[in-house]
């Protein structure tokens, strides 16, 4: 029973919460571009940037503080930061809309030009985040690390396998679950967010109605943005900061909301667990698992994984190849029904 628990252990530490992590990350990535293609009807490709940016801005605002001596310990000063890059996010996403989208949108562009635009978009972000920031990896991350080491779990259980849950970690799935439950409430309840979701199923109905086509563009940015710089912050904290990276998650980010549903809340939540934890298992190396469970004897002399740690991103995209061919509006889109 005692080799039971310590595979366990040993498959949670290092594939189940980590999961739970990064598919936090990325729902909540996915869930901006989702509420994008909801009311603006393109993907909008400069999202892994927006991400990027977010967390760029989050990090001078947590060098500032910390050089002010501020500080909230055992949690990470990024956390203060965060509503500060938020502000300076969005307002960055509204001029770009004011400047660059709106001039297509007025003139009613095919879809097809907005995403080649957010391309442009993206390249831009990209150089002037590394002509800022350069393109070096950054830590920002302070205060406790763990909030229970390996160490402290062995001497607490008595195992040979320790479980380590980091601050990050905890603060993501918290974070991401505070976020997704005023999201919802907000599209639900607010007559803002029903205004929304009405301009989301039928723009012209609901212009004629009198919604305020205006208004709804605009929070659906500044909810994109909102979400964009949480996911980035987020993700920089557990993992570091790296500009490059964010390029390559929105990959990821697509196909989570592809998989889930293009359009739906849900599918995209849905689909950035499920993107994380296919990414995570199909690479995690299982020997120290199998360990536990099988005779020496038994194992094999490789580290026993389906494919290594850098093909994680080729995960998704075939799954988000193969939910194309096989299921192509997603899990969730209401026109499966």
């Amino acid at each position: 029973m005692e080799n039971v628990l310590n595979a366990l252990v040993t498959l949670t530490n290092f594939a189940l919460i980590p999961g739970l992590a990064y598919g936090s990350q990325l729902a909540l990535g996915a869930l901006g571009v989702t509420l994008v293609f909801a009311v603006l009807r393109f993907s909008n490709f400069a999202h892994g940037e927006t991400m990027s940016f977010g967390a760029m801005l989050a990090i001078f605002v947590t060098w500032l503080l910390q050089s002010m001596g501020v500080s909230i310990d055992p949690l990470p000063t990024a956390l203060l930061a965060l509503p500060f890059a938020i502000l300076g996010t969005v307002l960055f996403v509204l001029f770009t809309d004011r400047v660059i989208y709106r001039f297509y949108r007025d003139k009613k562009s095919d879809q097809v030009i907005f995403i080649i635009v957010s391309i442009g978009v993206m390249f831009v972000m990209a150089g002037l985040i590394r002509f800022i920031i350069g393109p070096s990896d950054q830590n920002f991350t302070d205060g406790a690390r763990f909030v229970i080491s390996a160490g402290e779990f062995k001497q607490l259980t008595g195992l040979r396998e320790g479980l380590a849950i980091k601050t990050t970690q905890v603060i993501t799935l918290v974070t991401a679950g505070i976020c997704v439950a005023f999201l919802f409430w907000f599209l639900q309840k607010t007559r803002t967010g029903k205004s929304m979701r009405a301009y989301a199923d039928n723009e012209d109905l609901a212009t004629l109605s009198g919604i305020d086509a205006g208004r709804v563009v605009l929070i659906a940015w500044t909810l994109s943005a909102a979400l964009a710089t949480i996911a980035g912050t987020l993700y920089g904290l557990d993992k570091s900061y790296k500009p490059f990276v964010y390029q390559e998650l929105l990959l990821p980010i697509f196909a989570a909301a592809i998989v889930g549903g293009f359009g739906s809340p849900v599918g995209a939540i849905v689909g950035g667990y499920i993107i994380a934890f296919a990414e995570v298992l199909i690479t995690y190396a299982y020997k120290r698992f199998l360990g536990h469970l099988l005779p020496e004897d038994w194992m094999p002399d490789g580290l026993v994984q389906l494919l290594a740690t850098e093909y994680k991103f080729a995960v998704a995209f075939v799954i988000l190849v193969l939910t194309l061919l096989l299921r192509p509006y997603g899990l969730f889109n209401k026109r499966t029904g």
